[in-house]
Order: structure tokens, then sequence, then C-alpha cells
């Protein structure tokens, strides 16, 4: 069959760049190896927010029932229904997307891909048939897996990556988490929350250390107070298994060895690069090096996503894909992403956009800084969840918002407001002069602009 466009890969980047290639006329194969959805929709985004709102739901019930006037005589879970409702979720949305394909008749070819030279890919299904396809272009959309610890390989059991930790048929007692970026700290919260004994274990001197540091001061004294050990600023020097589960050695504030049932290494990821006969130009990370129209070295094949390096995002995966397929077919002049949210979902949530107060200062700026604790908003405290603060940088003299800093209840939710803000080019005087509803979580970004000036009426 001959295409427009073949895609190879079906998670954000992919389907929605055969979507949107489809929507603009254009005839478009999808192949994907496994699922529609990729590991995103398959084995993280999805699943992972369905754990948590298990774990919220449990910890609510666990920690705060007597707070709203509840009381269980045997509070118990079922972790097998635990792990059976995120995959039922996965599902669902994996026939979604199926059905997306169908709806915009989309090619969905469940194989793998080699792209033997620039035009031809030949999927191969799991019965061993082969099938070879032409197109005019070629995105390349393989995404990452999760990067091994050095002398400490995945086995499944014992040692695991984020994929086994969503399908643990048994709850460990412990776990000893390595790297506390967001998929390490989700995972933290989520089995801590059901009871096992958790240690993170991070070598920068934060957890989360992408985040501005204040941040992530107050996400590990928050751990702490849920009982979840943080160590940060400290360096695993040796790993190995043992006949009852890991261990592993540290030195950092202390020097001690940690022993578990179970280690999750959550490092970092490493891309999954396109198999065949053609050689593409790499950077050196060892992704896929593109153009400013995500095109790859080979002409006429393009690529987006996480496979062309961080961040290692689904949303920003998502528009590069529909940046790099209008950028084929029409006239549009590709963008490519500079200012993107970035969230975790544990609890209390965080999420922020733009510079953290470190970049501003490494940047030199001038700013202002606006903070606003949610123990001071009225429909935190009527939700019972008064942990964090919204933090704002103010740019001077302009006004404009260089970022925006936000942990505790809804702050995923909330960080949209301040990404469009700065899409905009929106000054804090803007923001203030748009009325936010009482009582809702979002009047703590309008304080918190008004803070930075003084203005603040509620602290």
């Amino acid at each position: 069959m001959h295409y427009d466009l073949i895609v190879i890969g079906g998670g954000p980047a992919g389907y929605v760049g055969a979507i949107r290639a489809a929507q603009l006329g254009k005839k478009v194969a999808c192949i994907e190896k496994e699922r529609a959805g990729g590991t995103c929709l398959n084995w993280g985004c999805i699943p992972t927010k369905s754990l948590l709102r298990n774990a919220e739901l449990f910890q609510l019930m666990d920690k705060k029932a007597a707070e709203f006037g509840f009381k269980f005589d045997n509070l118990s879970f079922d972790w097998s229904k635990v792990i059976q409702r995120s995959r039922d979720v996965s599902d669902k949305n994996a026939m979604g997307i199926e059905f997306l394909f169908k709806k915009n008749k989309v090619d969905y070819i469940v194989a793998e891909a080699d792209i033997e030279k620039a035009g031809t890919v030949v999927a191969r299904s799991k019965d061993g048939k082969s099938e070879t396809h032409t197109a005019d272009k070629i995105l390349v959309a393989t995404g990452c897996v999760s990067r091994p610890m050095p002398g400490f390989d995945f086995n499944g059991k014992t040692v695991i990556s984020s994929k086994e930790a969503m399908i643990l048929p048994e709850q460990p007692k412990s776990m000893i988490i390595i790297g506390a970026g967001a998929i390490g700290m989700e995972f933290g919260y989520f089995y801590n929350a059901f009871g096992t004994k958790v240690t993170i274990v991070e070598m920068l001197p934060n957890l989360l250390p992408v985040e501005d540091k204040e941040v992530s001061q107050t996400i590990e004294k928050a751990f702490a107070k849920q009982k979840i050990r943080p160590l940060a600023g400290t360096k695993v020097t040796k790993a190995e298994t043992t006949e009852s589960g890991v261990r592993i050695t540290v030195e950092g504030k202390k020097n001690e060895v940690l022993e578990a049932d179970i280690a999750l290494v959550a490092i970092g990821v490493q891309p999954l690069l396109p198999t065949g006969s053609l050689k593409f130009e790499l950077t050196e990370r060892g992704y896929l090096k593109t153009s400013d129209r995500y095109e790859t070295s080979v002409p006429g094949v393009f690529a987006v996503g996480d496979i062309i390096g961080p961040p290692w995002l689904a949303h920003v995966a998502s528009y590069e894909a529909t940046e790099a397929v209008e950028g084929m077919f029409t006239d549009h002049q590709p963008k490519k992403v500079t200012t993107f949210p970035g969230c975790t979902y544990c609890q209390p949530q965080v999420a922020s956009v733009g510079l953290t107060e470190e970049a501003a200062k490494a940047k030199g700026l001038k700013y202002k800084v606006g903070k606003f604790p949610f123990a001071a908003s009225g429909k935190a405290r009527a939700i019972g969840d008064i942990e964090g603060f919204v933090k704002i940088l103010i740019g001077e003299p302009d006004g404009e918002i260089l970022g925006a800093h936000i942990i505790g209840p809804e702050a995923t939710e909330l960080i949209a407001e301040l990404g469009l803000a700065i899409t905009l080019e929106a000054t804090w005087e803007e923001i203030v002069a748009t009325i936010h509803a009482h009582p809702t979580l979002s009047e703590a970004v309008f304080e918190a602009t008004e803070s930075a000036f003084g203005k603040a009426v509620h602290i």
C-alpha cells in the first residue's frame, strides 16, 4: 500500500500525528508493535493516574476519616482489584484510540516496523508475516524505554521498572525507589499509601530536582510526614539482589546499607531507535537529531516525541506531532517547544511552567515573587487539603509572568491558567483584572499574583 504518511509508533506523538494528517485529507497508516496509545496510555500516564486515584481515596479514608465524620470498623482493600481497575482504564482508552483511527480512516497496523530506505517501511507482525508499504513521508514516534542501572539489570521481580510496578501481583512490604523524578515520586506515594515501607534515593540535592527548590523542599517534608523516607543528595554505590529481595549501599548525609523486597529503578529513559537499514544522525545523548521542521538527517523521514529527547512528556509529544504534520502538508512553519507544563501527580500534587527562581537568577533577570499558601484558601480548607502554595515569578519592569510553581490540591489542573498567561504574554495586572470565582482553588493564583505587590487581602 502507498500512503501519504506512515507513522511508526502509536503513542501520544504517533496517534495524534496520524489523526492530524488524516484530518488534513491524507492517506495515513500508523504502525504500532503493541497497542494503540503507546507507553503513556497503556503503561504510563493513564494507568498510573488510576492507581493514584485509588491511593488518594484510601489515604483519605485511612488518615482523615474522623475529620470528615466517617467511621470504619475494618477498612481494607483488595490489591488485585486496585491493579485490575488501572488495567481496565487503560484498555478502554486504548479502544478509544482504535475507534478514532477508524473514524478518521487511519490504517492501524499492529506490527514491528523497519525503515529499509526513505519512503519504504516493512511491517512484521507477530505471526511472522511481513508487508512492505511505501509513503511520501515517514514520521518516527518510537519513544523511549526505562533505563536500567548499570550492573543492576531489571529482572521483573525484585528489580523492576515502572511497567512492572503497575502490575505487581502482590503488594511488597518494602520498596526502595532509585530516582526521585515524577515516576519515582508517584510510585512512592502510591505504594506508601497502601502501607508499603518506601525509601526514595535521589543523587541530586532535592527530590523532584527539576522543580523550583522551594517546591522540592516542601514535597520532601510532605513525604517525610507521610512516613516515606526521602534520601536526597544520596548516591548508590552498590546494588545487588539477595535471596529475600535487594540490598542497596548508599553514600550521603549518612552512609548505610538499605534492604527491601523490591527496588524500583526510575533513573530515566533511553531512546527506542527505529530499526532497519537506514542510519540516522543522533544527538550527543543518542536521540534522533531533527531540523526546525522535525526532519531527521534522512530526507522525508521526520521524528517527534520522546525519541528526539527531553522533555519526555506526552503533551509535548502531541504538540510536536501536530506541528510536524502541519509543517509537512500545509504552509505552516512548525514551532519547537519552548514553554510547557510539568506535572507530578502524587499528593500533594506538583505543577510548574516557565522558569524556576534558580533559573531566573542564573539568567540575571529582575523579578518579583508572589506567593500564597493554600492554608489561607477558603476552598482548600473546606475540602480539607491546605498543604502547599502557589508561587509566581513576575518580571520587572514589564510585569510579565516568568514562571509559576504550585504544590498542593489540584496543582496539575491549576497550572493551565498560568501556562496560558505565559503564552499570551499576559502581565500580572491582567491576571488580577480577571475575576476568579469564589470559593475556588484558583483564587490562590489570583492572590499569589497580588501578593508580589503587597496587595493580597487574605494573607
